[in-house]
């Protein structure tokens, strides 16, 4: 029998997983439910520590239970720790080596190939096998015309047949690389490499790829594969690229510079970090991006260059302004197709050089706190700074890259999650039967409930006989957000008449329909409502619940005029309503609309019932979540979020329309505004506007955490 939780600050799944964990092991685990509900404050104390894996148990249980007892405890009550957990799990019992990834050696990958043999780089995010093949070709003698590239593409699957004969008659080294973006012509290429039957003894077919489950699956068996793990981790990530740079890379013959040295590990401390934020998601990077060792090449090449020409001219001062530029906006700034991507790496940039990285009367720190440093050593040479790379921890916080501690909550459980599925699958894959509802039965009873809630269409000729002339671009922008809902509502109740239907067998059950059972059965939002309904990350449930939520509000706009306070998340095109806004304010006051841009403060409002009457010009508006931070209500400003809270309300914001020219603001923090927690995508998609909010930090603080508003919590 189930018993109820006995704490407030567990979580409900957590109490089940407990209970369940019972069952499984009496001896071990019987008495966990009881100790839990009995000794709160002691669990409580641990559940909320930052790590709990590297802390004491309470009750003496980390004395009486295994390692892997342990883990499966701390899985009942810390999703988001278990993945840090099973590192720690393996180091104990098998040893650090196996849980960090071997640095691919490509003298040892030549060795062990043969020209019967293609070599397949299995590639991972940020690696670029090319460069260190044309290091290898040279070091062997195959540099110059006797290495061949090629880029796979539409149209090149002729030349790399052509490229491939010639270099296995004459023993050269033929690299295609990108083979996964011309899958298909891949069966060409087996059937070419089968009749290769007395190549070059020289000959070497190299060949790059993404995961695919296309690549056929001959070639693969004859193949030396090597897979290229990205390292996971500031220490691995540094230690991997300084290992590829030559012994000699740092020697005065090279650069004479005394500063170049230092400023190698800079930009190599730089380099690791820019990739390790993609692990945190869109906190990180809006768009991901695969920063990898060319970018880190090139730029280490600039700062030789221009290290060197100061040299020459006998300059003392280094030249910040040109390598901030060259480094952050074109080399790595070149990858970042979002502006807010790029305001990250200009910011990382003023963090990480300029002259107070050799001050020797307030030592340089990357990042600095009670339990590591990271600072530049006092080294000359790669083996120096590698030496100085192993003392560093294993494992880091997202706080060295200046992000929050809670931007790993995500990331830990994301990987927890995919740990799991992957143990799940394999599972021997077995059948059970029950009794129960059928798949149909429940498919039509939840068609059934969400027909019974959907409302008629607006009349959009009683709409406009209403509205006052001429009408104002509010009015204008109520009307179009009408029709797009109209076409909603239409689609979804025409759908589930269909499926309702379809299931009762009257008609045929139609590929889209099937989709729909699909969707509903698995409590999704189907694809043919998604794409006539604004972005959402929402399960079908409370997208529901905000689908109601919607049309109160477009009812009481039709019946009561605009809203006194706006609610931006029920628009379908919610920027389309503050242009209006700005348009109305310029026709008032007749300023250009081209001169005349948004400004935001946050009010003291915390629930709408506070606001009597709107203000004179834009508007206030509820609902927004602020992401990378909190809101301070006695300081009004911006302040570091709570631990374990990743998104927190804001107060209602005002937004008022003013001239560009008059802007003049101080001690705020540009802060974009997205529609869900996915941010913007590759194509700028998902922005609506840009906040104004009150910061006592330098905007910087708030940069590199990745703050920003977004109209919907989940």
């Amino acid at each position: 029998m189930t018993r109820p939780n006995p704490h407030e600050w567990l979580p409900d799944s957590a109490w089940k997983d407990i209970q369940k964990l019972v069952t499984i092991d009496d001896k071990a685990f019987g008495k966990v439910a009881d100790d839990v509900a009995g000794n709160g404050a002691e669990w409580k104390a641990w559940f909320t520590s930052e790590t709990p894996e590297r802390g004491d148990m309470p009750m003496n249980y980390s004395e009486r239970l295994t390692l892997f007892q342990k883990l499966c405890v701390l899985r009942c009550f810390r999703h988001d720790r278990i993945y840090r957990a099973i590192t720690d799990f393996v180091t104990a019992e098998m040893g650090e080596r196996y849980v960090q990834p071997p640095v691919v050696r490509f003298e040892n990958v030549h060795e062990a190939s043969t020209p019967q043999a293609p070599i397949v780089f299995i590639l991972s995010p940020g690696s670029d096998p090319a460069g260190d093949l044309l290091k290898l070709a040279e070091k062997t003698g195959f540099g110059g015309n006797r290495l061949k590239f090629l880029s796979m593409g539409q149209g090149q699957g002729k030349i790399a047949l052509q490229m491939l004969e010639t270099a296995a008659q004459r023993g050269q080294w033929l690299m295609l690389q990108n083979c996964h973006l011309l899958v298909r012509w891949l069966r060409d290429l087996e059937k070419a490499l089968e009749q290769i039957t007395n190549p070059h003894p020289e000959f070497r077919l190299w060949l790059t790829t993404q995961p695919t489950d296309k690549f056929p699956i001959g070639i693969l068996q004859r193949s030396l594969k090597v897979v290229s793990e990205p390292p996971n981790g500031l220490k691995l990530n540094l230690r991997a690229t300084l290992t590829k740079i030559s012994d000699e890379g740092l020697s005065d013959e090279v650069c004479p510079h005394s500063a170049y040295p230092s400023l190698v590990y800079t930009l190599a401390f730089f380099h690791a970090v820019v990739q390790e934020r993609r692990k945190y998601g869109k906190v990180g990077w809006n768009v991901p991006y695969d920063f990898n060792e060319n970018d880190f090449r090139v730029c280490m090449d600039i700062i030789r260059t221009y290290l060197n020409k100061a040299v020459e001219n006998g300059d003392e001062k280094l030249p910040w302004g040109s390598l901030k530029y060259l480094v952050g906006e074109v080399m790595y700034g070149g990858r970042a197709i979002d502006s807010f991507d790029r305001r990250v790496l200009r910011t990382y940039m003023d963090e990480f050089m300029g002259d107070f990285i050799f001050d020797t009367f307030q030592p340089f720190h990357f990042f600095v706190n009670e339990d590591v440093d990271y600072v530049i050593p006092n080294a000359t040479t790669r083996q120096d700074f590698l030496d100085y790379v192993e003392t560093l921890p294993l494992a880091n916080g997202p706080d060295v890259f200046g992000l929050h501690p809670n931007a790993e909550i995500g990331y830990f459980t994301d990987m927890a999650q995919r740990i799991w599925g992957q143990l799940v699958e394999l599972q021997p894959q077995t059948g059970s039967g029950g009794g129960g509802v059928s798949r149909e039965e429940h498919i039509a009873q939840t068609a059934r409930d969400i027909q019974a809630k959907l409302p008629e269409p607006f009349d959009l000729e009683r709409v406009k006989r209403n509205l006052s002339e001429p009408r104002k671009p509010t009015d204008v922008v109520l009307l179009q957000e009408l029709e797009r809902w109209n076409v909603l509502v239409t689609t979804m109740s025409r759908s589930l008449t269909n499926l309702l239907r379809a299931l009762a067998g009257e008609v045929g059950m139609s590929n889209s329909l099937d989709e729909l059972a699909q969707a509903l059965f698995n409590g999704q939002l189907p694809g043919m409502w998604r794409k006539l309904a604004p972005d959402t990350l929402k399960k079908l449930g409370d997208w529901m619940t905000h689908f109601e939520a919607r049309h109160a509000q477009y009812e009481s706009w039709v019946e009561a005029g605009e809203p006194t306070v706006m609610w931006l998340s029920g628009l379908h095109i919610p920027e389309s309503y503050l242009t209006a806004l700005v348009q109305t304010t310029c026709r008032q006051n007749k300023w250009a609309l081209d001169r005349s841009t948004l400004y935001t403060t946050v009010t003291e409002f915390v629930e709408e019932d506070e606001i009597e009457t709107r203000p004179p010009s834009g508007c206030y508006v509820k609902g927004l979540f602020l992401e990378g931070a909190a809101w301070d209500l006695e300081r009004k400003c911006l302040t570091p979020q709570p631990p374990k809270v990743l998104v927190s309300p804001l107060p209602i914001l005002r937004v008022i329309p003013i001239e560009a020219h008059k802007l003049k603001l101080q001690g705020t923090f540009r802060t974009p505004v997205y529609t869900t927690a996915n941010r913007r995508n590759a194509m700028g998609v998902g922005l609506v506007f840009e906040a104004d909010l009150t910061t006592q930090e330098h905007e910087s603080h708030w940069v590199l955490q990745g703050v920003c508003l977004t109209l919907n919590e989940s």
